[in-house]
């Protein structure tokens, strides 16, 4: 690969620039605004213990949505059972499980992490390599060895691109060689270290980032998965996560009006500079200012969407469609979900207040809803809360999925 490379000036760090904005376009301004007032309004009627629920929720979602962008396509249901450890005896599908179940594992750790105000620099060297190799972990040889293109290796989880063998071309863009990749996250953490940043400053940083880090495309392979991680821990350090409510995966997934616009968009944003206006760095200007325009218009679409699926009134009502559509479950259960919707948990012995039946009846119906899946609770005895099982979210939860 390397006689096929341009002069040593292609291989300077400088070659990702620009990656922020001297002059802040108005329209990015005014979008950076515009997700974190939405974004602030995302769950803020739910009860603590409720949103947090939701949010495991939101993580499985993101899983899939992250996996259907590389082209696998596991069922909610099947990220479920492997989230309990029940893997598939094929080792596609659980190659395919180990993924997913890596994907909600980090995630969580971030969002536990952000909720305390504990993450690191999101841009810094440490943190991705942590990301690559925490998602990586519990790979099997087969997920770490990588074939083609004439090579063949073994990916060391945690570890950036090295040897000439790691060097591939990625559709049109050639990454930088894999002896600069270090000098170049490097310079990608100091430009967007966000303790240099306001707020609007670190909003736009998560769609400028996302793009550049694929870009320079630093691990062997994963770079997809991290780049989205990376993506979710900025928007807790920027202040718009809305306590892990909303997907960016899903919201690339999809595009706004086309499936196909994220790697559209991405390729756009490998552009060399046009001209003379066209910025000072290496890379287009322009491009970017399109690339980041689109990536907060698709953000602010997710929590836009979220906020309609989790407005309490809204869900309150899916709830009590659920129960009354399910032949097992009786009406009053609708009664003790409301409840403890608005409440985040409720005693056991509230039951029979809260229906208006019987104690053996209403514990009856306790019981129903918690073999729904709709109700656990951390100990046998102790306050139960709200869950979303896969099989209820069609009801619960519409669109939040493609339809199969």
């Amino acid at each position: 690969m390397d006689k096929d490379r341009p002069n040593s000036s292609f291989e300077s760090v400088s070659r990702i620039e620009p990656v922020r904005f001297e002059n802040l376009p108005e329209v990015v301004a005014d979008l950076a605004a515009e997700l974190s007032a939405a974004s602030a309004k995302l769950g803020r009627s739910l009860h603590p213990g409720t949103a947090a629920n939701l949010a495991d929720l939101v993580r499985i979602m993101n899983t899939y949505y992250s996996n259907l962008i590389e082209g696998h396509d596991t069922r909610p249901r099947d990220i479920e059972r492997a989230l309990a450890g029940e893997f598939e005896s094929d080792d596609g599908r659980r190659n395919l499980q180990l993924e997913a179940a890596a994907h909600v594992r980090v995630q969580a750790q971030l969002d536990r992490r952000g909720a305390e105000a504990k993450l690191p620099e999101p841009a810094s060297a440490a943190f991705l390599q942590w990301l690559h190799r925490e998602f990586y972990k519990d790979a099997p040889e087969s997920m770490l060895r990588i074939r083609g293109a004439g090579r063949e290796f073994l990916m060391i989880p945690g570890e950036w691109r090295s040897l000439p063998e790691h060097d591939v071309a990625v559709g049109r863009l050639l990454p930088p060689a894999s002896n600069r990749i270090t000098d170049f996250m490097q310079h990608f953490a100091q430009r967007y270290e966000f303790a240099s940043m306001g707020k609007a400053g670190r909003i736009i940083a998560v769609a400028a980032a996302h793009h550049r880090l694929n870009y320079i495309h630093p691990f062997p392979d994963g770079n997809g998965r991290v780049s989205r991680l990376m993506s979710h821990a900025m928007a807790w350090g920027a202040d718009v996560a809305a306590h892990g409510l909303w997907s960016i995966s899903r919201g690339l997934a999809r595009g706004l009006n086309s499936r196909n616009e994220y790697k559209q968009m991405m390729d756009l944003a490998d552009t060399p500079r046009q001209n003379d206006l066209d910025g000072r760095g290496n890379l287009s200007e322009r491009a970017l200012v399109d690339f980041v325009t689109w990536f907060l218009r698709v953000a602010i679409d997710q929590v836009t969407f979220m906020s309609s699926l989790f407005d309490l009134d809204a869900l309150s009502g899916r709830l009590r469609a659920y129960v009354s559509q399910h032949r097992k479950l009786k009406p009053e259960g609708a009664r003790f979900l409301e409840e403890t919707l608005v409440r985040g948990e409720v005693e056991r012995g509230e039951a029979s207040r809260i229906t208006g039946l019987p104690e053996r009846s209403a514990r009856r119906i306790l019981n129903d809803l918690a073999a729904e899946g709709l109700l656990a609770s951390t100990t046998p005895k102790g306050p139960v809360s709200l869950r979303f099982p896969s099989h209820s979210l069609e009801v619960l939860f519409p669109r939040l999925y493609p339809h199969n």
